[in-house]
Parts: C-alpha cells; structure tokens; sequence
C-alpha cells in the first residue's frame, strides 16, 4: 500500500480548533514536511487549492499558498517522491495547467501529477466573478470531463482542437510535453457522479475515511468507485483519506483529540456550514455534505485514527486490506511532529509496509 501526505498549504491543517496546533504554510514548513516524507519513504505528497478560507477567531484557511507554485518550488528540492498540485477548474484554464504541469515534469522527471478540484464553495469564486451560478453544481462534472480531455490531448499529442460545452480549442499547442508522455490525474469524487468521472478520467481517486477509529467504514465507498472502475476497465485506486492523532499511549492520544472537538471554532465551522448548503441537490455522499457533518466537522469530517503508534499502525494495516484501497494519504495535528512520529514509531510497526 502506497503513503502519501496531505501537504500543510492552508494555516492550521485541517483541524479548525482554537486548541490545535496554530501555523502559518511557510515553504520552509512544506518543504521540511515532504523531505521528511521522502527520507521515510513515501510515496507521494499532494496539496490541495483553496482560495479562501473559513474565518473565525483561528482564520481557518485564511492564509493558503498556491498549489502549483508550491509544488514546483518542492520538486527543486526533492529527488524521488512523486508530487501532485490541484487545479482549480474554474479558476485556470486547461490548456495554462497543462503547461504548469509539464513544467513541473521538466524539474522533476516523472515525478509530477494533477489533482482535479470541480470547486463546491460559491463564495471562493465569487469573490473573483468566477462562479457560473448554481447550475455548476449539476454541471461540475461535465466540465472536469472536458478539462481532463484537454489536459490528456495536450499532454499527449501536443495539440488539441477540443470543442465542448465548456471549453473550445482552436489549434491549441504544448510544448514540450512530459518526459513519459504521460501525467497522472487525481480526482475526489465522493458522491456517485464524482466517482464515475473518476473512474472515467482519473488515475487515482481519493476518498474520505469517516469516523474516529472506525478504518473500515470507507469499505462501501471503495467498493461503490470498484463498481464504476468495473465498468470502464480502466485501473483507478482508491486512496484513502486519514487524520492521525497518535502519542505514546491510545490515553494520551484521545484526550488531545478531545481537547480539539471541546475548543472547536464555531463560527469558522459556521461558515463551513453556511457555504455546503448553497448545494440544494447534494447527495448524502457529496463533499459538501460530507465535510459539514456536526459530529466531526472539526476536521472537515474526514477519518480519525486516534491511539498509541502500535495501534495506529495496526488500523492502517487494517485499512490496506480493503478490497481497491491502493493508497492512503495522510495528515497529522502537528505536520512535522506527526511525520517524524509516523517515520519511526507507526511505519516500522505496519506489515503493509515492511513485509
């Protein structure tokens, strides 16, 4: 099972607590965070786009660098580990995140990658008169499709003369092209359209794990993108989403998590709340309702492994035995205590890792 790490690109990580660890997302913090990564040997580090943030007292997101700029400037300073900026769909055109993409490739060879980010909070595009109207939300897919389609001709042939409902090229040209002719595609789908697109144009696609100690309540989820993948016969993973909240004893560990859900910041998660409900036909599954759910919100809802590192390592091996997980990726309440942590005390005690 492949490792990866959710960069820290936004302050505060993704705990929207006023008793969490509070930073800035310096490079030098991104940069310390992914050679850590690399020296313990995983595999690749993703980070996301977001373009404005929750408020509140921590200002929560309201200091966040800029994905591709952020991953160019870690693939000058890295050697094996494999890097993926987010693009914005409605914020950067296709054929310019080609480009940057392919650039990215240039410094390091085969080692660059794309996450697709449909967008689902109205106000972050708004506030640049780049929000299409509510329809995005029914359409959303439709134009990532379309997006992908550009990325994949450009990348692979050079050129594309894509005519779409929301992008039309007229001899449109790259080059040069990747090293391999060839850049993976992350995507995020949680609902049954945003997995389907996955399973159409993706190489990856991540899904969040839910629950506090719970690692296989993403099996239905992993199996609802195994169906849609079924249908393609294309080879698309699932990469499983955890926050890990571990010290020295399981103890220890829950009562810093408890800690963080008792100082919770109200009004940032109040506005959390307010943006995921401008979706009036979400799904159950979608993110925007996901990530809002009262029970979790304090971490955008996504799957908690609370405890000892040995009981950590033991729910990751749990969850590398989930039938189309491939990959995991993770973050931590503290990035670079966390990923010291997980290089010496959680990894070497994981079978998915070291047989």
């Amino acid at each position: 099972m492949e490792i990866g790490v959710f960069l820290p690109i936004g302050n505060n990580g993704w705990l929207i607590s006023k008793s969490s660890p509070q930073y800035m997302p310096t490079f030098e913090l991104n940069k310390a965070v992914v050679r850590s990564a690399e020296e313990y040997g995983l595999d690749f580090a993703l980070s996301m786009i977001k373009l404005r943030g929750f408020g509140g007292e921590t200002e929560f997101w309201d200091h966040c660098l800029e994905s591709f700029t952020l991953t160019a400037a870690l693939a000058a300073v890295t050697e094996r580990i494999r890097l993926y900026a987010s693009a914005p769909v409605l914020a950067l055109p296709p054929a310019i995140a080609a480009r940057m993409a392919v650039t990215i490739d240039a410094i390091a060879p085969g080692r660059a990658g794309v996450n697709i980010v449909t967008g689902w909070s109205p106000a972050e595009y708004a506030q640049m008169d780049l929000w299409p109207g509510d329809g995005h939300f029914a359409d959303r897919y439709r134009r990532a499709a379309e997006y992908v389609t550009v990325l994949r001709q450009l990348w692979g042939e050079g050129t594309s003369d894509f005519q779409g409902e929301f992008y039309r090229m007229d001899d449109c040209v790259l080059s040069p092209r990747p090293v391999n002719g060839h850049i993976d595609i992350l995507a995020a789908g949680q609902s049954g359209t945003g997995m389907r697109f996955a399973a159409e144009h993706a190489d990856g696609n991540f899904i969040l794990g839910s629950g506090v100690n719970t690692p296989l309540a993403l099996s239905d989820a992993t199996a609802a993108l195994a169906e849609q993948v079924r249908t393609t016969g294309r080879d698309v993973g699932a990469l499983a989403l955890f926050m890990v909240i571990a010290d020295e004893t399981d103890h220890a560990a829950r009562a810093k998590w408890k800690d963080y859900h008792d100082n919770a910041d109200l009004a940032a998660l109040g506005y959390l709340t307010e943006q995921t409900a401008t979706d009036k036909d979400a799904d159950a599954s979608s993110t925007a309702k996901t990530v809002a759910l009262p029970e979790g919100a304090v971490n955008l809802n996504m799957g908690t492994l609370v405890g000892s590192f040995a009981t950590v390592a033991g729910m990751l091996d749990r969850i590398s035995g989930i039938d189309g997980v491939t990959g995991v990726i993770l973050v931590f309440d503290d990035f670079l205590e966390g990923m010291e942590n997980f290089g010496t005390r959680i990894q070497p005690l994981m079978r998915s890792r070291t047989s």
